[in-house]
């Protein structure tokens, strides 16, 4: 039974999470909020609540290790699985000047990030800065694109923007919407429900589970929406959608989280995968400081780091920490 609660939760945070950013971003249409707008924040935001919204379901359950291990397994994901994946379809190219201003932003609030778990929970404090970071960062953003300073970026998220196709009629936007609200929140519930049962039934850490099942079902709709970006030959659009969709999981979500309910931070998180997380950000620095493009080559190792990392987690971080202890 907890693996079709587990199937079902994962179908129903993909069509929710696609429902509910159709819908959104055609009222948003509707109301006359500008293509720039939209895509800065009602696509990232859409894109971004399976993981919001499973991390506050498992914090709330009292399993931390979901929380926290989705968001950093998601950031992980998007980097090395979503990138890769969208670089083996076309290659992934993008301005420099945006994508090194962004990375390195990014590279900094996570190692913010990195520097609060280490100590020992993610609390009101810790919340505070992340989500004060993630404000000030919407804000610096939208300041920049609206005055002009940023032409690159603003045509980037208008063509997020674009790249979502909407109904025409507007009850059919608004069933979307909420319908999709509700499927990503049910979905959340079956799912964070489902792996907790497996957690327990094979005695396996919460926040591998995090990690691994739940961090790929929250990131399949940005890797729908990559994938379907690289298709169209818009690989700027899913470099945007990682670099963003990091930025809001580590900002947004676990600010927004911790400010609801502390987060414990596990040792295995502390021990390794804060660090593989850091360290896959920081490959993409090579690319930043050089004209960017990850070619076919490139995103087939990028996917097979991330087999390698899901090996890792399936033969167990503490064994292979004791090997080198």
């Amino acid at each position: 039974m907890m693996y079709i609660l587990i199937a079902i939760g994962f179908v129903l945070l993909l069509i929710g999470a696609e429902f509910l950013v159709k819908g959104s971003v055609g009222l948003a249409r509707r109301i006359g909020v500008s293509p720039l707008v939209i895509g800065m924040t009602v696509v990232a935001l859409g894109t971004s609540a399976p993981e919001f919204v499973v991390s506050l379901d498992a914090a709330l359950e009292n399993a931390a290790g979901i929380a926290t291990g989705n968001i950093i397994g998601s950031n992980i994901a998007n980097i090395l699985l979503i990138l890769g994946v969208t670089a083996l379809i076309k290659p992934v190219q993008g301005d420099p000047g945006a994508v090194l201003r962004d990375g390195v932003i990014l590279l900094v609030c996570s190692a913010v990030f990195t520097a609060l778990c280490w100590f020992g929970v993610l609390d009101v404090v810790a919340g505070f800065i992340l989500f004060g970071m993630f404000i000030c960062f919407l804000f610096y953003s939208y300041w920049r694109e609206r005055h002009g300073a940023d032409p690159e970026m603003a045509e980037l998220h208008a063509h997020e923007a674009e790249e979502i196709e909407v109904p025409d009629n507007i009850w059919l936007m608004l069933v979307m919407t909420i319908g999709g609200i509700a499927a990503v929140v049910y979905g959340a519930e079956l799912l964070v429900n489902g792996a907790t049962e497996v957690a327990r039934l094979y005695g396996v850490p919460e926040e591998v589970i995090g990690l691994t099942m739940i961090a790929i079902g929250t990131s399949l709709p940005e890797l729908a929406a990559s994938g379907m970006a690289a298709l169209r030959g818009h690989t700027d659009v899913a470099l945007g959608n990682v670099i963003g969709s990091n930025l809001f999981n580590i900002l947004g979500v676990l600010g927004l989280v911790a400010l609801i309910q502390p987060l414990p931070v596990a040792q295995q998180l502390l021990d390794f995968d804060l660090w593989i997380m850091m360290g896959a950000t920081i490959l993409l620095v090579p690319f930043m400081v050089t004209r960017w493009e990850l070619s076919r080559k490139e995103g087939f190792v990028f996917v097979l780091f991330y087999a390698a990392y899901i090996s890792v987690q399936a033969y167990g971080v503490e064994h292979l920490l004791a090997q080198f202890s």
